[in-house]
């Protein structure tokens, strides 16, 4: 842990979250992940050594607590570590207006862009019965390429292999372009009148997929154009 050899609260503070990849630790607590492997799913760059040392750290913080049962650990925020989620959205709103203009390429990570998309979209939408969505990036070669979206009674599901289903519908894109969508950067209309988003299935599900599908909770904050940039 960082120590800052003050007293103010503001150093106190930064000692329990100061270290890289804590706060997206709190990010995926607070937005449901429980397990060791959920949490890993929201953060593919952390090492899982590196997962288990915040971890820890953030369980000796009084941040989170970590109860063990005979067949699973869960990790959940404590009453500190709930108060944190007013502020790392605060933090989220300036990012969003001030930092997030523009993609380097290492910041485009579709396994990151799925597994968001997924624990957020309306998946009332569909109904009881089954919705197979098949979304492929053009810009993927590797195992990254192709993501399965099963949607079943209300609830929706991440596949990287096929769940061997029919598919419903067939979205063609590419990484930086869902994302732009998917953080209010780019119009639904505008990426589909431009074929960058290709749909292929039922014509009610193409247009609606700005209802089911919807963006991030950031995404309806302006980004602030650098006109010196």
């Amino acid at each position: 842990m960082i120590e800052y050899g003050q007293f103010c609260p503001i150093a106190k503070a930064s000692e329990v979250l100061g270290e890289r990849w804590t706060n997206l630790v709190v990010r995926e607590l607070g937005a449901g992940s429980e397990s060791f492997n959920d949490l890993r799913r929201g953060l593919p760059l952390m090492s899982p050594s590196l997962l288990s040392t915040r971890l820890k750290s953030l369980e000796a913080a009084g941040v989170v607590a970590r109860t063990e049962t005979k067949h699973k650990v869960r990790y959940t925020l404590t009453e500190a570590g709930r108060e944190l989620k007013p502020i790392l959205l605060a933090l989220g709103t300036w990012g969003q207006r001030w930092a997030s203009t523009k993609f380097n390429p290492e910041d485009l990570d579709p396994s990151m862009l799925m597994w968001d998309i997924h624990r957020t979209m309306k998946a009332d939408y569909f109904g009881a019965e089954r919705t197979v969505l098949l979304f492929e990036f053009q810009d993927y070669t590797s195992k990254f390429r192709r993501w399965w979206l099963v949607i079943e009674k209300g609830e929706a599901d991440v596949c990287m292999k096929d769940p061997g289903h029919e598919v419903d519908l067939h979205v063609t894109t590419d990484v930086e372009t869902l994302t732009r969508i998917w953080l209010g950067n780019l119009s639904y209309s505008k990426a589909i009148g431009s074929k960058l988003l290709l749909m292929s299935g039922p014509g009610w599900l193409k247009k609606d997929i700005r209802l089911w599908l919807g963006t991030n909770y950031f995404a309806s904050v302006k980004p602030v154009v650098d006109k010196n940039g």
